[in-house]
């Protein structure tokens, strides 16, 4: 079975844990020029929330703001088991100067050792652990097992095509084995299959004996166990009996396993998932069609879409088709090169799709929106290539491009079900609304399948930019009660939760339903709801909605777009632009500096405010939102050193490579350039 032999995770009565342990060095930390934040809470969870307690306590404190810190958050806690045992590396992150923080933290409290990762990253603390002469762990040893664990976890390479690991010693794979020996434990199994069958290791009978316990303690929901992914690959590569009803069981979620041994059999359980529209179904549905049925990939990728068309399959399966016809044709990025360059061949393939005549349209389609900004990146690159007559035909399949992406491109939009943080890269490309735009959104709307995400994303730009109507009302007045009272975190977005939106629709047309949602807004249930209520005080304004939230915002409350809320809702009572109304309270007593920056430069265009919780550095919108606070004469000297400073701390100079979309080579120096122009300008010029 699988066991951790001997493994003793009870601590002596009377000892320390590990959390008492280190926050009692914690204690001992900071001095000249160096703080340490408290241990967090559930409302430190993102580091974005550890720099905005690290403003608030030197605020408090009257500690000086270029003094460098450190911290950790509440998903780096995860670390620690209820016991106060360490169950992973703690991650500790920092502001300010790197090498200050380096000394400040040292080398870590006694039986423990720190790790730093260099200017970019966090550092790590973990226990000191013993190994043998074969650098195997005691297996009672829960720290040395795990960091052995993550030692051969690790890939030695990783690319979209594969992964690779080092070969395992005789002495560390017998050790592993030897974990696998006797009664079967699946918890503790899923630990030590993983790093066997990376390596092809996991025996026939180890394999056996898992499936039997898993299949008999899982019964009727095998996907919850997390060794299947492990333990299908084995199955399959040991051509077992049983690999394919469990395939079947665990359903699209094994797409990745099927496609790495392609047959007649797993391309007929691809195809079905893929026809449903996940995306991992397709790639591995083309994968396997590729290799077993069509060579060309062009040809193979041609025949998948017609069928996805055909069976009405949602459209972001060709955008996974697109994706591994892609992967097909490209060699693996060269991370030697410059990132422009070493992902050249992915972009220019990408826009020769959008023009190729063989591929039907729904893939050239997906094709352009993946091309979307990368035209410009794509002519820099080709600057850079020796083979003129490579530069020429390169150069020419942009300006193909380029000649039918509008075409191609009306009436489509982004994919509302994906990732938000995709959703929030490209709100920069909605800051005005085309006729197209605005017919796409309305359309969203009206469609039963678009999910609560979508729902935040279209309305709040309909409503912002005044184009929400009573229709787009009337379409989701008969979902509100069922869907958009659920719970949503908009804490990281530019939207609100989309019932916050509606609400403001329907008071701002004066509609019979606005009584009825405000009515359930004024109830105490569900608890969610009450951090937000205050935001549908935009809709309609008058004074007594202006005074009740200024009132919670000097109250000194958790902020989620109050004052926000209350300096858009101003200035539509004033007549004036939102900026004046934000740069009135710079310095006034009970306003958070760190949340009245935000606000300044979230408002700089009140057609599309920026709801984010922070200013967001890798963020095109904030990055032209800083600058235009920046250079604009009509604001006060203080409220442009606002902006100034938070274009310096902004991605686009520091760190491009992290700005999403991708910037070219050229928006890099235009961006220094306009810093350097305005380099000392401060608050006092």
């Amino acid at each position: 079975m699988v066991v951790l032999v001997g493994l003793n995770t009870n601590r002596p009565a009377g000892q320390q844990s590990d959390l008492s342990r280190i926050k009692a060095w914690w204690r001992t930390l900071g001095g000249d020029r160096f703080a340490v934040l408290p241990p967090p809470t559930r409302g430190r969870y993102t580091q974005s929330d550890g720099h905005e307690d690290a403003a608030e306590m030197f605020a408090t404190r009257g500690i000086a703001t270029d003094t460098s810190f450190a911290y950790w958050h509440w998903q780096s806690h995860d670390a620690f088991a209820r016991s106060g045992e360490l169950t992973g590396v703690l991650y500790l992150h920092w502001g300010g100067d790197h090498a200050t923080v380096a000394a400040g933290l040292g080398e870590g409290p006694p039986g423990y050792r720190i790790v730093d990762n260099g200017p970019r990253g966090a550092f790590q603390l973990d226990r000191v652990t013993v190994v043998d002469a074969d650098g195997l762990p005691d297996p009672e040893d829960t720290a040395g097992v795990r960091q052995f664990l993550a030692r051969v976890g690790e890939p030695r390479s990783r690319s979209t095509r594969a992964t690779e690991y080092d070969p395992l010693t005789a002495a560390e794979e017998r050790w592993l084995h030897d974990r696998l020996a006797g009664p079967v434990d699946l918890d503790a199994a899923v630990r030590f299959t993983a790093p066997l069958e990376h390596r092809r290791a996991l025996t026939p009978d180890e394999t056996a004996r898992l499936l039997s316990a898993w299949r008999e303690t899982y019964a009727g929901r095998l996907a919850t166990w997390r060794g299947w992914r492990s333990v299908l690959p084995a199955l399959l590569r040991q051509e077992h009996p049983e690999a394919w009803e469990v395939a079947a069981e665990l359903g699209a979620e094994a797409a990745y396993a099927l496609a790495a041994h392609p047959s007649p059999r797993s391309l007929e359980l691809l195809r079905a998932w893929a026809l449903t529209g996940d995306d991992g179904a397709v790639r591995g549905w083309f994968r396997a069609h590729h290799a077993l049925r069509e060579p060309d990939p062009v040809r193979a990728a041609a025949a998948l879409s017609e069928e996805l068309t055909a069976r009405t399959a949602p459209e972001t399966a060709q955008t996974g088709l697109l994706r591994a016809l892609r992967q097909a044709v490209t060699d693996e990025p060269d991370t030697r090169r410059s990132p422009a360059d070493a992902f050249f061949p992915q972009l220019l393939a990408t826009i020769r799709f959008a023009t190729d005549d063989r591929l039907p349209r729904p893939l050239r389609v997906a094709a352009a929106k993946a091309a979307t900004d990368t035209a410009d990146r794509v002519r820099e690159a080709v600057g850079r290539l020796t083979d003129a007559a490579a530069a020429a035909e390169a150069l020419a399949a942009v300006e193909r491009y380029e000649t039918v992406r509008d075409d191609l491109l009306a009436g489509t939009g982004p994919d509302l079900t994906g990732y938000e943080g995709g959703l929030g890269d490209i709100y920069h490309r909605y800051r005005a609304l085309t006729p197209s735009d605005v017919q796409w959104l309305r359309d969203r709307l009206a469609d039963p399948s678009t999910g609560v995400q979508g729902i935040a994303f279209c309305l709040e730009l309909l409503h912002a930019h005044g184009e929400a109507t009573e229709t787009e009302l009337q379409a989701l007045l008969p979902r509100w009660k069922k869907e958009l009272t659920k719970q949503y975190r908009t804490t990281y977005t530019e939207w609100r939760h989309p019932l916050v939106t509606l609400t403001c629709l329907a008071q701002d047309l004066g509609h019979p339903a606005a009584a009825g949602l405000l009515a359930w807004w004024a109830k105490p249930k569900p608890a969610w709801k009450a951090p937000v209520r205050l935001l549908t005080h935009l809709g309609a304004p008058d004074e007594a909605k202006a005074a009740e939230l200024w009132e919670f915002i000097v109250s000194g409350g958790h902020d989620t777009g109050h004052l926000m809320t209350w300096v858009l809702l101003r200035a539509r009572l004033d007549g004036t632009h939102p900026l004046h109304i934000a740069e009135r309270l710079v310095d006034e007593p009970g306003i958070r500096p760190y949340v009245l920056h935000r606000v300044l430069i979230g408002v700089a265009d009140p057609a599309q405010p920026l709801w984010h919780y922070a200013i967001d550095p890798r963020s095109h919108s904030w990055w032209h939102r800083a600058q235009e606070v920046a250079d604009d004469e009509r604001l006060s000297a203080e409220a442009r050193a606002i902006g100034m400073k938070a274009a310096r701390e902004h991605y686009v100079t520091r760190h491009p490579d992290q700005v999403r979309p991708a910037l070219t080579e050229g928006e890099v120096k235009t961006a220094h350039a306009w810093l350097e122009a305005r380099a000392g300008r401060t608050a006092a010029d």
